[in-house]
């Protein structure tokens, strides 16, 4: 079976995390796929697949013998669909032999248009697969799955040679939280790879650093009428704070290495207000920066309206994964070579995001991340092709066939 065949069965599955829940997983929904794929498991013969009561699924292809001293490698994707738009009732669109021109989205209005997104053009001649446009795809992440296990089906039915493969799917990766309960002692890999990135030859070792912050601010209500020198009105004060901000450091006016602030809601009303905002830079510095500025602002609104009007909450999310790879870039040199003897040049641009594989690997496991083919994840523009797919499925099978050597 190929890749694609896979995915179109995943995502008809809805998975959709939920940050809101406090559970694990945050949607007992995410079992749906971990069952699904257990029993697809044990029908290719992968050894003990199983789903345990956190919904993390686990399963190993024992070594080739005389292979059992070769480095154990783990092959790590996500279950969860990301809550930004909706991952229920996903029905695929297979496009043929792609024109490489505008695609319309089903009878929803929306259409992906190649001049927004000019990598379609390149995709010409392929098999596209994209939404009706009601929902995203889910190819972020089951398009990982679906290559894991169509690469496992292919070492088993062919013999061919390899050490110890170690195989995870977690769930609630979506919302920071799929590498924190994987039981890396019983997954036994010594190095591993999520397969969980953006085009087929994309390899990426280095993401943001990252935090959320969180501003409670306490208000005055008083009447309009006599609210000269008492009223504090926490909404307008939530916009003050978010005017103290760099107005340049936001998502939409930044690319590369550089950082931003933010702001994913804001509701309240005149007597309290709550403001809740992701902060990312790939530079460790730079964020440490960026947190001295949140407090800065706290102190500063704290002196203006008084003690106890703004709180400032930070958590740390995770950590740029660079520093825990730099020491192993064999895992990223061997990907290199894989892909130039499929011919491919690497796409190593740091990642503006985070994967489990930055929490992982500062649990001690290094884990670069690795493309999947698709593209514009977590929203109705999704997209990826079959051709694309079975070129990470033959890089996974490379990575596996350099390890063994």
């Amino acid at each position: 079976m190929r890749a694609y065949e896979r995915l179109l069965n995943y995502v008809k599955v809805y998975t959709t995390s939920d940050e809101s829940t406090g559970t694990v997983p945050s949607t007992n929904r995410q079992f749906d796929l971990a069952k699904l794929l257990v029993e697809e498991m044990k029908a290719l013969g992968i050894e003990n697949p199983h789903v345990d009561d956190k919904c993390y699924v686990y399963g190993w292809i024992p070594a080739t013998k005389g292979y059992e001293e070769k480095p154990a490698l783990g092959f790590i994707a996500h279950l969860d669909t990301a809550p930004d738009a909706s991952g229920e009732n996903v029905k695929p669109q297979v496009i043929e032999n792609y024109d490489g021109e505008d695609v319309e989205l089903g009878k929803s209005g929306l259409s992906i248009k190649t001049e927004l997104y000019p990598e379609m053009k390149k995709l010409k001649g392929r098999t596209l697969i994209v939404t009706d446009g009601t929902t995203l795809l889910g190819a972020d992440d089951k398009s990982g799955i679906a290559e894991i296990l169509t690469a496992a089906e292919e070492i088993i039915k062919k013999d061919l040679p390899h050490g110890k493969i170690c195989i995870a799917f977690t769930p609630d990766e979506e919302i920071g939280g799929g590498a924190a309960d994987l039981d890396l002692e019983k997954f036994g890999a010594k190095y591993a790879y999520t397969v969980d990135g953006g085009p087929e030859n994309e390899i990426t070792y280095e993401c943001f650093n990252a935090v959320s912050a969180k501003f409670k601010i306490k208000g005055a209500a008083v009447h309009t009428g006599s609210a000269k020198g008492k009223m504090k009105n926490a909404v307008r004060m939530a916009v003050e704070i978010e005017n103290m901000l760099p107005s340049g450091d936001i998502p939409e006016l930044t690319e590369g290495r550089e950082g931003f602030y933010h702001l994913c809601n804001i509701n309240g009303t005149m007597e309290s207000a709550e403001m809740s905002y992701i902060v990312r830079d790939h530079d460790s510095s730079k964020m440490e920066m960026r947190k001295e500025i949140l407090k800065h602002i706290e102190k500063v609104m704290n002196e203006k309206y008084g003690e106890g009007s703004v709180e400032l909450i930070i958590k740390e999310q995770y950590r740029n994964m660079i520093e825990k790879i730099a020491p192993c870039m064999h895992l990223v040199e061997n990907v290199r070579k894989v892909m130039h003897e499929l011919g491919m040049e690497t796409d190593e641009a740091p990642v503006r995001g985070g994967t489990d594989g930055a929490q992982l690997s500062f649990r001690g496991l290094p884990c670069p991340n690795l493309g999947t083919g698709g593209y514009a994840f977590h929203g109705p523009y999704e997209h990826i092709t079959a051709e694309g797919m079975d070129i990470a499925v033959k890089v996974i099978l490379g990575v596996i066939g350099k390890y063994a050597k």
